[in-house]
């Protein structure tokens, strides 16, 4: 009999139509809608790695707490994975997320520890640290930012369905930068399968950005899963500019997603851009890490009064 956790990978791939239409037929973009995990995001994945991984080798067991910091995804995923288990959560994450994650965390039991919000995830990443030193006993960290499981599972679980999916045709490969496992995991795959696919790294272009799970790597604490050899380039993101992505995808092409999304949308349609200069076929993979249901409250929605019902028309 399956579980809730039977149902984590195996996400859609679609392909984008209205926002694409000036491109050449020749150029694709599609987009892996992970909102289609149990947890609503991309973050099931390395969560369930990292917690089998933990059983495994006999660091976790239903007397310990699970500890980590998150921006809401990882925390979210952890919570309900907690809860299948029948293991207690304990998150730290930074003050400013939006209500709907502090509140799905609740649901599913989780126990939350707000950081500094004008400290952001690196705040919060610092107060969990703290709160393990003080009784490491109790606890078993998963540490997202430094547990190798977290690119395995993309390396095992992500790359193999965009691969399968695409019938290996695809060309480029886009994913937004936070703890940086999906692409770092997901590009080890498609570069070890075939060399010539393009990985491509989107992040926000500035230090003091809005969106919202998203690091800037060069003024961040640098991941230890981060590996820079992985994606050929990276491409900066204005937060308006991800944040007007994300109301597009939603009113013209019926995918409500967070603004990262926005972020890897916009990065895809830069590149898509430039192979219609050069004239090149392409078929980009673009990863949408979770659904939009989460953002309501916050400002990439906040104006979604002047969304674009009438262009394309």
């Amino acid at each position: 009999m399956n579980t809730i956790l039977d149902l984590i990978g195996h996400t859609p791939l679609v392909q984008l139509q209205r926002i694409t239409a000036d491109l050449p037929e020749h150029i694709r973009l599609y987009a892996k809608l992970e909102r289609f995990n149990p947890g609503g995001s991309v973050k099931d994945r390395p969560a369930l790695w990292m917690i089998r991984d933990g059983m495994e080798r006999g660091l976790l067991d239903r007397n310990k707490i699970i500890l980590d910091s998150t921006s809401g995804n990882t925390g979210i995923a952890l919570a309900m994975i907690g809860a299948t288990m029948g293991i207690r959560v304990r998150l730290v994450m930074p003050g400013n997320v939006s209500d709907e994650r502090k509140r799905i965390c609740r649901a599913f039991g989780a126990e939350l520890i707000f950081s500094d919000p004008l400290e952001g995830s690196d705040g919060a990443i610092i107060k969990a640290r703290e709160i393990y030193r003080e009784n490491p006993a109790i606890y078993f960290k998963p540490d997202q930012y430094n547990n190798p499981a977290n690119p395995r599972a993309h390396e095992e679980s992500t790359g193999p369905e965009i691969w399968q999916d695409t019938a290996g045709r695809v060309t480029h490969f886009i994913a937004s930068l936070g703890t940086s496992g999906t692409l770092v995991g997901t590009g080890r795959f498609l570069k070890r399968t075939n060399p010539a696919i393009e990985i491509i790294a989107a992040e926000p272009d500035s230090p003091f950005h809005g969106i919202e799970g998203l690091k800037h790597i060069e003024s961040s604490i640098v991941p230890g899963i981060y590996d820079a050899s992985v994606h050929d380039r990276k491409i900066g993101i204005g937060t308006d500019e991800a944040y007007d992505m994300t109301q597009k995808l939603a009113s013209q092409e019926g995918i409500l997603c967070g603004q990262s999304c926005g972020c890897a949308m916009a990065a895809g349609m830069k590149v898509a851009r430039e192979l219609a200069e050069r004239d090149e076929a392409a078929e980009i993979v673009m990863i949408f890490p979770d659904g939009g249901e989460k953002y309501l409250t916050t400002p990439v929605f906040a104006d979604s009064s002047r969304v674009h019902y009438a262009e394309g028309i």
